[in-house]
Protein backbone atom coordinates (compact mmCIF):
# COMPACT_ATOMS: atom_id res chain seq x y z
CA UNK A 1 0.00 0.00 0.00
CA UNK A 2 1.54 3.46 -1.15
CA UNK A 3 -0.95 5.58 0.23
CA UNK A 4 -0.29 8.06 2.85
CA UNK A 5 -3.91 7.74 4.72
CA UNK A 6 -3.54 7.37 8.35
CA UNK A 7 -5.35 3.87 9.22
CA UNK A 8 -7.89 5.24 12.61
CA UNK A 9 -9.51 2.82 14.75
CA UNK A 10 -12.75 3.98 16.08
CA UNK A 11 -15.89 2.26 17.89
CA UNK A 12 -17.02 2.17 22.15
CA UNK A 13 -14.44 2.67 25.00
CA UNK A 14 -13.47 -1.53 25.41
CA UNK A 15 -13.72 -2.59 22.16
CA UNK A 16 -9.93 -2.58 21.86
CA UNK A 17 -9.07 0.36 19.92
CA UNK A 18 -5.50 0.74 21.01
CA UNK A 19 -4.36 -2.84 21.62
CA UNK A 20 -5.55 -3.76 18.20
CA UNK A 21 -3.77 -0.13 16.43
CA UNK A 22 -0.82 -0.95 18.11
CA UNK A 23 -0.30 -4.61 16.52
CA UNK A 24 -1.32 -3.51 13.52
CA UNK A 25 1.06 -0.50 13.74
CA UNK A 26 3.63 -3.09 14.96
CA UNK A 27 2.59 -5.02 11.85
CA UNK A 28 2.69 -2.50 9.18
CA UNK A 29 5.87 -0.99 10.63
CA UNK A 30 3.76 2.57 10.90
CA UNK A 31 3.83 5.11 13.91
CA UNK A 32 1.32 4.04 16.08
CA UNK A 33 -0.77 7.33 18.18
CA UNK A 34 -3.00 6.99 20.68
CA UNK A 35 -5.49 10.06 21.13
CA UNK A 36 -6.35 9.65 25.15
CA UNK A 37 -2.76 8.93 26.19
CA UNK A 38 -1.51 12.30 24.69
CA UNK A 39 -4.44 13.75 25.90
CA UNK A 40 -3.91 12.56 29.54
CA UNK A 41 -0.30 13.53 28.61
CA UNK A 42 -1.48 17.13 27.72
CA UNK A 43 -3.44 17.24 30.37
CA UNK A 44 -1.40 16.11 33.17
CA UNK A 45 -3.76 14.46 34.71
CA UNK A 46 -5.98 11.23 33.60
CA UNK A 47 -8.91 11.60 31.79
CA UNK A 48 -11.44 10.74 34.88
CA UNK A 49 -9.67 13.06 36.57
CA UNK A 50 -10.07 15.35 33.68
CA UNK A 51 -13.83 15.21 33.34
CA UNK A 52 -13.75 15.45 37.42
CA UNK A 53 -12.02 18.52 37.80
CA UNK A 54 -12.57 20.18 34.50
CA UNK A 55 -15.85 18.32 33.21
CA UNK A 56 -16.71 17.19 29.69
CA UNK A 57 -17.18 19.96 27.77
CA UNK A 58 -13.24 20.60 28.13
CA UNK A 59 -11.96 17.35 27.48
CA UNK A 60 -14.20 17.54 24.11
CA UNK A 61 -12.19 20.49 23.57
CA UNK A 62 -8.94 19.03 24.01
CA UNK A 63 -9.97 15.84 22.42
CA UNK A 64 -10.74 17.45 19.09
CA UNK A 65 -7.40 19.71 19.25
CA UNK A 66 -5.27 17.19 19.71
CA UNK A 67 -7.17 14.59 17.24
CA UNK A 68 -7.36 17.02 14.58
CA UNK A 69 -3.63 17.90 14.89
CA UNK A 70 -2.73 14.14 14.97
CA UNK A 71 -4.80 13.34 11.29
CA UNK A 72 -2.04 15.97 10.14
CA UNK A 73 -0.05 12.96 10.00
CA UNK A 74 0.83 10.52 7.44
CA UNK A 75 0.97 6.81 7.20
CA UNK A 76 0.31 5.92 11.12
CA UNK A 77 -2.21 3.77 12.86
CA UNK A 78 -4.43 6.05 15.34
CA UNK A 79 -6.47 5.24 18.22
CA UNK A 80 -9.52 7.32 18.82
CA UNK A 81 -11.04 7.70 21.78
CA UNK A 82 -14.78 6.73 22.07
CA UNK A 83 -16.47 9.63 21.50
CA UNK A 84 -14.05 10.92 19.37
CA UNK A 85 -15.84 10.30 15.46
CA UNK A 86 -18.86 11.69 17.21
CA UNK A 87 -17.63 14.74 16.79
CA UNK A 88 -18.45 16.62 12.93
CA UNK A 89 -15.19 17.97 12.61
CA UNK A 90 -13.16 14.65 13.71
CA UNK A 91 -15.72 12.56 11.74
CA UNK A 92 -15.73 14.88 8.23
CA UNK A 93 -11.63 14.65 8.51
CA UNK A 94 -11.27 11.26 8.86
CA UNK A 95 -14.05 10.20 5.95
CA UNK A 96 -12.27 12.51 3.64
CA UNK A 97 -8.58 11.93 4.44
CA UNK A 98 -7.93 8.62 6.40
CA UNK A 99 -8.87 4.78 6.72
CA UNK A 100 -11.79 4.35 8.93
CA UNK A 101 -11.88 1.06 10.99
CA UNK A 102 -15.25 0.63 13.82
CA UNK A 103 -14.17 -2.24 16.02
CA UNK A 104 -17.48 -3.16 16.24
CA UNK A 105 -18.90 -5.58 19.35
CA UNK A 106 -21.86 -7.09 20.48
CA UNK A 107 -23.65 -4.90 23.46
CA UNK A 108 -23.34 -7.31 26.22
CA UNK A 109 -19.55 -7.89 25.15
CA UNK A 110 -19.06 -4.30 25.56
CA UNK A 111 -21.35 -3.65 28.74
CA UNK A 112 -19.13 -6.35 30.85
CA UNK A 113 -15.72 -4.92 29.89
CA UNK A 114 -16.90 -0.96 30.54
CA UNK A 115 -19.76 -1.27 33.55
CA UNK A 116 -18.11 -0.03 36.58
CA UNK A 117 -14.44 0.89 35.07
CA UNK A 118 -13.00 4.44 36.67
CA UNK A 119 -11.02 4.74 34.20
CA UNK A 120 -14.21 5.44 32.04
CA UNK A 121 -15.96 8.25 33.42
CA UNK A 122 -18.84 8.21 31.30
CA UNK A 123 -19.80 4.33 31.93
CA UNK A 124 -18.62 4.50 35.65
CA UNK A 125 -21.59 5.23 37.42
CA UNK A 126 -24.04 4.03 34.24
CA UNK A 127 -26.78 1.29 34.63
CA UNK A 128 -26.57 -1.42 31.74
CA UNK A 129 -29.71 0.01 30.21
CA UNK A 130 -27.33 3.42 29.83
CA UNK A 131 -24.45 1.76 28.96
CA UNK A 132 -26.50 -0.04 26.14
CA UNK A 133 -28.27 3.43 24.96
CA UNK A 134 -24.92 5.03 24.21
CA UNK A 135 -23.62 2.52 22.68
CA UNK A 136 -27.19 1.80 20.34
CA UNK A 137 -26.94 5.91 19.86
CA UNK A 138 -22.94 5.88 19.07
CA UNK A 139 -23.11 2.92 16.63
CA UNK A 140 -25.33 4.95 14.15
CA UNK A 141 -22.44 7.42 13.76
CA UNK A 142 -19.72 4.52 13.86
CA UNK A 143 -21.64 3.14 10.99
CA UNK A 144 -20.60 5.42 8.86
CA UNK A 145 -16.83 4.37 9.27
CA UNK A 146 -14.88 3.45 6.32
CA UNK A 147 -14.89 -0.46 7.37
CA UNK A 148 -16.94 -2.09 10.01
CA UNK A 149 -15.14 -5.08 11.86
CA UNK A 150 -17.68 -7.58 13.62
CA UNK A 151 -14.87 -8.21 16.30
CA UNK A 152 -17.36 -11.17 18.60
CA UNK A 153 -15.44 -14.43 17.29
CA UNK A 154 -12.28 -13.33 16.35
CA UNK A 155 -9.15 -13.33 17.87
CA UNK A 156 -6.90 -10.09 18.07
CA UNK A 157 -4.75 -11.85 15.67
CA UNK A 158 -7.61 -12.22 13.41
CA UNK A 159 -8.93 -8.45 13.82
CA UNK A 160 -5.41 -7.20 13.10
CA UNK A 161 -4.81 -9.48 9.65
CA UNK A 162 -8.16 -8.40 8.46
CA UNK A 163 -7.72 -4.93 9.05
CA UNK A 164 -4.66 -5.22 7.60
CA UNK A 165 -5.72 -7.33 4.57
CA UNK A 166 -8.55 -4.14 3.86
CA UNK A 167 -6.11 -1.84 4.11
CA UNK A 168 -3.41 -3.69 1.57
CA UNK A 169 -6.23 -3.84 -1.05
CA UNK A 170 -7.20 -0.05 -0.64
Amino acid sequence: MNSNKNLVFLGMMGSGKSSIGKLVSKELNLPFIDIDSLIVENAEMSISQIFEKRGEIYFRNLEEKITLRSLKEIKSVIALGGGAFINDKIRKKILTDHFSFWLNWDELILTKRIKGSKKRPLAFESTDQEIRKMIKNRSKIYAKSNFKINCNKLTKTEIVKKVIKIYELN
